[in-house]
């Protein structure tokens, strides 16, 4: 398991820090972006985390919930987190608007082992609000691109207008140093990329296996499938890695909200290898 970060270390992990909304972006009809600063200079300063950690958005008087910070650690003027409208707290923080105040316990959880994965072939495969946990690896890897080889992304949704981060789309598209393929479900007007669901796109781009990691989150009917994928391709268990989205609720292993056997996602996880999954008793 990853060592804690500093920011874990320092502070005390159930006291939000306060923080400003500078900036939302509304994604898809569900999908808000938040980014965030916190109010004391020095700890925004001092913030550190790793790629695929996550925090606790408060929303005062209502409660908080677990988001990905889907920013990079490259990048460090805001912390980026994107809420799918599901339930009261993310009903709450929708309403949200820029000026606004949140709480925000951070940074949480394991992250992406990006240090074991230097010097190879990655395939970024996402679904819908999946790609949030993704984006923050693919920046990082963008902003470090020497230290790995041929990066592949395949970034699905239903639709076009369920994809998330479309005003980064164009650029990832773009790049010579990155292969990126979108994906719809079924055919849609204007539409001029792929179309047909993530795991069959995948099969028809057939990446090799060979020194390369697999990294998927997305709904979790789109995972099974993929996994399937994958193993037709020729990738072992180790070779992929996903992310659990189990509700937390404490986010430091006190309360026994998100255990799946002996292991807590807010502290083991959220990011595992297939691997370690397949080693889990069956309650995903």
């Amino acid at each position: 398991m990853p060592k804690k970060s500093k920011n874990q270390e320092a502070r005390n992990p159930y006291l939000p820090a306060i923080g400003t909304i500078i900036e939302t972006i509304q994604e898809t009809p569900t999908i808000k972006t938040f980014r965030v600063v916190l109010d004391d200079k020095d700890e925004m300063e001092r913030f550190t985390f790793q790629p695929g950690q996550v925090g606790q958005l408060s929303a005062f008087g209502v409660g908080e919930a677990t988001f990905v910070i889907n920013s990079s650690p490259t990048r460090m003027d805001y912390l980026q987190f994107s809420v799918m409208r599901a339930g009261e707290v993310t009903a709450k923080l929708h309403a949200l608007s820029t000026g606004d105040q949140v709480g925000v316990r951070a940074p949480l959880g394991n992250w992406f082992p990006y240090e074991e994965l230097k010097g190879k072939d990655i395939v970024f495969i996402g679904g819908g609000i999946g790609m949030a946990p993704l984006r923050t690896l693919l920046l990082y890897m963008l902003d470090n691109r020497k230290d790995y080889g041929k990066i592949t992304l395949l970034y699905g949704a239903r639709t076009p207008q369920d994809m998330a981060f479309q005003y980064e789309l164009p650029e990832w598209l773009e790049r010579e140093d990155l292969d990126a393929t979108l994906t719809i479900d079924v055919e849609a007007e204007g539409w001029e990329h792929s179309v047909g669901l993530i795991p069959n796109v995948l099969l028809e781009m057939a990446p090799s296996a060979e020194n390369c990691a697999a990294i998927t989150c997305g709904p979790p009917i789109m995972i099974k499938f993929t996994l399937q994928a994958l193993q037709k391709l020729g990738f072992q268990d180790d070779q992929i890695i996903t992310t659990l989205e189990k509700r937390m609720k404490c986010g430091v292993g006190i309360c026994g909200r998100c255990n799946i056997g002996t292991k807590y996602v807010c502290v083991d996880g959220p990011v595992f290898t297939y691997a370690q999954l397949k080693t889990l008793p069956n309650e995903l």
